[in-house]
């Protein structure tokens, strides 16, 4: 009887390890996600396959990260109709910073700068697109409405980074 039941389980997780992979992997693209807004109220992801997405994941632990990279981008704005930027700060690794406090200072930023600023309190982002290791990261994302990841970077960005991203923006705008 425990061997029919082990092996069911399994199957099962074969089944659904299956079907998560034909999500993304094989087609290259990335699915909905349901995030919280600052309010912690569920939100889906805004625009996705509609427009051509620009995100900052950002770890608030080590939100210094890039800063004068994001400085310029809050100065000189991509302003393009294709493209919607947004945040998303990535709650589940700040433990140490309460969930409130964290969501409080970014409903201050996003009456200061007009941001839009989400949160994802358990990997929900993370897990659902595969982009592995974020902690203690600023990762910046573009996604085409296409639905398939053009940029990706992790950390602290390079001069050659940049010199990409804005590569690739300006093949979107």
């Amino acid at each position: 009887m425990m061997k029919i039941r082990n092996l069911m389980l399994l199957l099962l997780a074969a089944v659904c390890s299956t079907s998560v992979a034909q999500t993304s992997a094989e087609t290259g693209k990335v699915g909905p996600v349901e995030i919280r807004d600052a309010s912690n109220e569920p939100v889906a992801l805004p625009d996705l396959g509609k427009k051509h997405l620009l995100i900052f994941y950002i770890d608030p632990d080590h939100a210094s990260q890039n800063e004068k990279f994001r400085e310029d981008l809050e100065k000189n704005q991509i302003n393009s109709p294709n493209i919607h930027s947004f945040g998303v700060i990535n709650l589940k690794d700040a433990p140490m910073l309460p969930n409130a406090v964290v969501r409080a200072m970014i409903r201050k930023k996003a009456k200061q700068t007009g941001a839009t600023i989400y949160t994802d309190p358990d990997h929900l982002l993370r897990d659902a697109w595969k982009l592995g290791d974020v902690n203690d990261k600023f990762t910046l994302i573009f996604v085409t409405k296409e639905r398939k990841i053009e940029y990706l970077r992790k950390g602290e960005l390079t001069p050659e980074d940049i010199r990409e991203f804005y590569r690739i923006i300006g093949k979107y705008k």
